[in-house]
């Protein structure tokens, strides 16, 4: 299932007030914690966060034994987890994460709290809906497998990574255009993951590893440093695929002459233009930029336009944008 999909399962399901716990498996780095994360934001409810790996039995309930000694009672953290009784917000999502990383006794907790929906007696707030993640035990990734009692308790929901959702995400987060264009162009490094390799590229590794530090280390190391985030071959096309986008025609030179500049023929070079021109777009330079767009391939026009709208929607106002919209537009977006 793409992000997109899974995004809309979420909140429909939540609306719908269904119970049963989704289990969102997959490769490491494709940002399933984010999601959820994202899917509270999309509802407007509250979110939790626990950490599977890092808890312990007492951590959902601390034992304690009567004076008479012929009883024991629970003392559950009112911190972790919205319990009724608690200041938490009346629904929300909480999230499981690392679930399979959780031992055999955690697991066995945890698949009371996903089916009754209490923990020790202590009752979930009815508003809400429970969320779960981890990665597939053949990834190696440190993921146990689930024990077959929890397992049959939630929906579970394989994610994959989506070049198209990944894009629309990245431009909505200031992803630097390099690394946009770039797998726009190499699609298959977005998510290629081998547990038999040391480093693998994935949405979580150009993010937070490649796109944080262009226009941060020195060029001199920036092999290197992405090697150390995408692994050795990822990291050489990408390293080959920024000196281009380094050398491009200058986009200031292009808004005052775009009738003139020379269009690129190779189409890693046309990639990495596109993005480009997409991340300095405006209202008032666009026709002008379309007047140049307008004289490459026509996949890269849409792609391009696709790119700006994303960047900055206000260009759909402009005349520029209303008049290729109801003429080229029209025909090249169907």
């Amino acid at each position: 299932m793409k992000p997109s999909e899974l995004m809309s399962l979420i909140v429909s399901r939540h609306k719908a007030g269904i119970k049963r716990p989704l289990y969102i498996a997959s490769s490491p780095g494709l940002g399933k914690t984010q999601i959820a994360k994202q899917g509270s934001k999309v509802l407007e409810v509250g979110f939790k966060s626990v950490h599977a790996p890092l808890l312990q039995p007492e951590d959902y309930g601390f034992p304690v034994i009567s004076q008479a000694k012929n009883d024991v009672s629970f003392i559950v953290s009112r911190e972790k987890f919205p319990l009724v009784g608690t200041d938490c917000p009346e629904t929300g999502i909480l999230l499981i994460d690392e679930l399979p990383q959780a031992d055999n006794s955690c697991q066995k907790i945890l698949a009371n709290l996903v089916q009754e929906r209490e923990i020790h007696g202590q009752k979930l707030k009815p508003g809400w809906s429970i969320i779960a993640t981890g990665n597939r035990t053949t990834d190696r990734a440190g993921a146990n497998r689930l024990l077959s009692h929890l397992k049959a308790r939630v929906t579970e929901i394989e994610l994959e990574a989506h070049l198209d959702d990944w894009c629309a995400w990245a431009l909505d987060h200031d992803v630097k255009m390099e690394v946009i264009s770039f797998l726009r162009f190499r699609p298959d490094l977005l998510n290629k993951f081998n547990p038999q390799d040391e480093t693998n590229p994935t949405p979580r590794a150009w993010v937070e590893g490649v796109s944080a530090a262009i226009g941060v280390v020195h060029p001199t190391l920036e092999f290197p440093v992405f090697k150390g985030d995408v692994g050795e071959g990822a990291a050489a096309e990408f390293l080959a695929f920024l000196q281009i986008f380094r050398d491009l025609p200058s986009p200031d030179e292009i808004v005052l002459n775009p009738d003139k500049v020379a269009v690129p023929d190779k189409p890693a070079t046309l990639y990495a233009l596109c993005g480009a021109l997409a991340n300095r777009v405006t209202e008032v330079n666009f026709g002008r930029i379309m007047v140049y767009v307008n004289r490459m391939p026509p996949e890269f026009s849409v792609l391009f336009v696709r790119d700006a709208i994303r960047r900055k929607p206000a260009i759909q106002t402009t005349q520029d944008f209303i008049k290729w919209a109801s003429g080229d537009g029209a025909r090249l977006l169907t």
